[in-house]
């Protein structure tokens, strides 16, 4: 029996009640298919901080090394700014292991309801990529004045040829795996950012020449987030920069009906460093502790985890449960309409896989 280590950190808020039962789902594959989830719990984030001023030990990176991925619920805590624990965990983290691609996917599962009014089930069905290790997060700058009246505060983004190329290689490759239109948007904002936007789009230009079977578009982000609700059905894989590309997933999250059914991975695809797989959805803190989180994003997330481990088959059957209990309507959590509790939904998926 094959054995994967998982590093796990549930985090913050609801992370601590939707990472147990994507465990559960691990779990249950796991023996459908001969594969042993060793898990490695460690209790990170807005509790470490308040008992040792850090979100994280300072040898975490080295915990984490060995692992075969990880698995991370969510970090962020209302007493907290969200500066610290962002910078605290999660970007460290991205940064260390060379995340540079942050893969989200939005699909309209049948049988969900989309704020869009003529949406169907199917009709929607893309790919954001975002750029993850510089651009707009690469936290260069610093302050003058620091507390004073006169306070000035300067932030650069760092666009580097090697970080665009890459990234957009990335997205025109997951264009031609998933061979649907087959087709790549590039969001920048080139007209009013001078530099980094232009040279995003000349390493764009000269990439999709060497993807004759690949179509392509570039949008402004303004013009990309109209488009989002107003033809999203148009869109096959959208890459952007750190920050446009955060912001857009938000959109391409709720237009599917919820942040609950929202997953992420964030790759390291050259597969030196394990890569790190989480809900979109972050600590919740509204909702936390009353057991109504939904915890179909962390599931899919774990299923992408499957596939990203080479086990293409067990992540089909998880996402295939998923779709089959959101289709028939019968077990759902208050941000879908329905009145079930976390545990329900994941007992409902495991019925599936069984």
């Amino acid at each position: 029996m094959k054995t994967f280590t998982i590093a796990v950190i549930a985090g913050d808020g609801v992370g601590t009640e939707v990472i147990p039962q994507s465990k559960r789902v691990l779990e249950r594959i796991g023996k459908k298919h001969d594969v042993n989830f060793a898990f490695q719990d460690f209790e990170w984030g807005a509790e470490h901080y308040f008992r040792w001023g850090r979100m994280m030990p300072a040898g975490a990176i080295d915990l984490l090394q060995s692992c075969d991925a990880i698995l991370l619920g969510a970090v962020g805590h209302p007493e907290i700014p969200d500066h610290t624990t962002l910078n605290g965990l999660l970007l460290p983290i991205r940064r260390a292991f060379d995340h540079y691609a942050n893969v989200r996917p939005a699909y309209l599962y049948p049988g969900v309801q989309s704020p869009l009014a003529k949406a169907r089930g199917g009709d929607i069905d893309f790919v954001v990529v975002r750029e993850n290790t510089e651009g707009e997060y690469a936290q260069v700058g610093g302050f003058v004045y620091h507390l004073q009246p006169d306070e000035v505060a300067i932030q650069t983004s760092v666009f580097t040829r090697r970080g665009i190329e890459r990234i957009v290689r990335f997205a025109f490759e997951l264009a031609l795996k998933r061979n649907k239109r087959k087709r790549v948007a590039s969001i920048t904002k080139s007209n009013a950012q001078g530099f980094s936007m232009v040279l995003w789009d000349r390493v764009f230009q000269e990439v999709a020449a060497q993807f004759p079977d690949v179509s392509t578009e570039s949008l402004l982000v303004d013009a990309a987030a109209m488009n989002f609700i107003r033809r999203p059905e148009s869109f096959d894989v959208v890459v952007g920069s750190n920050l446009f590309a955060d912001i857009l997933s938000d959109i391409s999250a709720i237009i599917i009906g919820s942040m609950g059914l929202a997953a992420s991975a964030n790759l390291d695809p050259l597969r030196r460093f394990p890569s790190m797989f989480e809900p979109v959805h972050g600590s919740a803190p509204d909702i936390a502790g009353k057991g109504i989180v939904n915890p179909l994003a962390t599931i899919l997330s774990a299923g992408m985890m499957l596939d990203h481990l080479k086990m293409a088959d067990a992540a089909g059957e998880v996402e295939a449960a998923v779709a089959a209990v959101l289709a028939e309507g019968k077990v759902r959590t208050p941000d879908l309409a329905g009145k079930s509790s976390t545990e329900e939904v994941t007992s409902a998926v495991l019925e599936k896989l069984a």
